[in-house]
Order: C-alpha cells, then sequence, then structure tokens
C-alpha cells in the first residue's frame, strides 16, 4: 500500500548516537510531504481525466460504431434499391416489347387489310372499266345503226301528219 502523505508525517526515526539533524530530516521530509501530496493531486487530476477521456473515448467510438452500421445499412439499402430499379427496368423492357410487338402486328395486319383493299378496289374498278367500256360501245353501235336515220325518218313523217291534220 502506497505512502501517504500523512504517512511520512507521522514517521518517526529512533534515534541512534550521533544521528542524523533532525531540523534538516523535518525539513526534508516536509518538502517530501508537499512534494507527494502534489504528485497525489496531480494523480487524481489526470485519472478523472482520463475517466472523461475514457467517456469520450467511449462515446466517440458509440457513434463511430452507429455511423458504421448506418453505413453499411445505407449500402444494403442502396443495392437493394438498385436491384429493384433493375427488376423494374427489365418489366417496363419486356413490357416496351410486348407493346412494340403488338403494335407492328397490328400494323401488318392493317397494311394487309389495306393491300386486300386495293385489290378489291382493283377489282371493282376493272369491272366499272369493263361495264363502261360496255355501256359505250353498246351506246357507239346504236348511233352506228340505221335505227337512227328510221327514227329520224319517223319524226319528219310525223310532223308530216301533224300538219294533214290541220
Amino acid at each position: 500500500m502506497p505512502l501517504t502523505p500523512l504517512d511520512i508525517h507521522n514517521k518517526e526515526f529512533s534515534k541512534g548516537f550521533r544521528g542524523y539533524d533532525e531540523d534538516e530530516v523535518n525539513e526534508f521530509l516536509d518538502q517530501i510531504i508537499k512534494d507527494y501530496e502534489i504528485i497525489i493531486r496531480e494523480k487524481k487530476e489526470m485519472e478523472e481525466r482520463v475517466a472523461g477521456l475514457e467517456e469520450r473515448l467511449n462515446h466517440f467510438t458509440n457513434i463511430e460504431n452507429t455511423l458504421n452500421k448506418s453505413i453499411v445499412i445505407a449500402q444494403e439499402a442502396g443495392e437493394e434499391v438498385k436491384r429493384n430499379a433493375q427488376k423494374e427496368a427489365k418489366l417496363i423492357l419486356k413490357e416496351a416489347e410486348k407493346n412494340a410487338d403488338r403494335i407492328v402486328n397490328e400494323a401488318l395486319s392493317k397494311a394487309r387489310k389495306v393491300a386486300l383493299d386495293i385489290e378489291d378496289l382493283k377489282k371493282q374498278s376493272k369491272v366499272i372499266r369493263t361495264r363502261f367500256r360496255m355501256l359505250i360501245e353498246a351506246q357507239l353501235d346504236m348511233l352506228n345503226t340505221d335505227d337512227w336515220d328510221q327514227l329520224m325518218q319517223y319524226e319528219i313523217d310525223a310532223s308530216d301528219l301533224e300538219l294533214s291534220k290541220e
């Protein structure tokens, strides 16, 4: 057990023949007591300071651990967000491909329908043209026949008839 300043102060030395000078020893012991008290006070202050620093160190160590955990959680959350974004992007891409396929198929279907409609119109055009040609040819045949002359004659005869009735 370490000595206290009181232990040093109360220390009694045995006296011998022609021993040390008692005043000199007492002065020296007084100086030792003062120095020892200073050292003990400084030690106590240092222990308190060390305790405070250890407490702060523990506090900062806890903050560091919390920050590390937060960083890990943030990284995991970031990775999760990234994975979800990639999944969503794949779904969007698949949906876009389906829509593109549907649009292409609809366009092809419409193109086929338009092509069929054009073919029908061409056929109808040929039929109408043929009928029109036949009508015109029939009209030309009528014009080229002698029936017109007979009609003209008939009209003249009819006019004569009207004159003779008067």
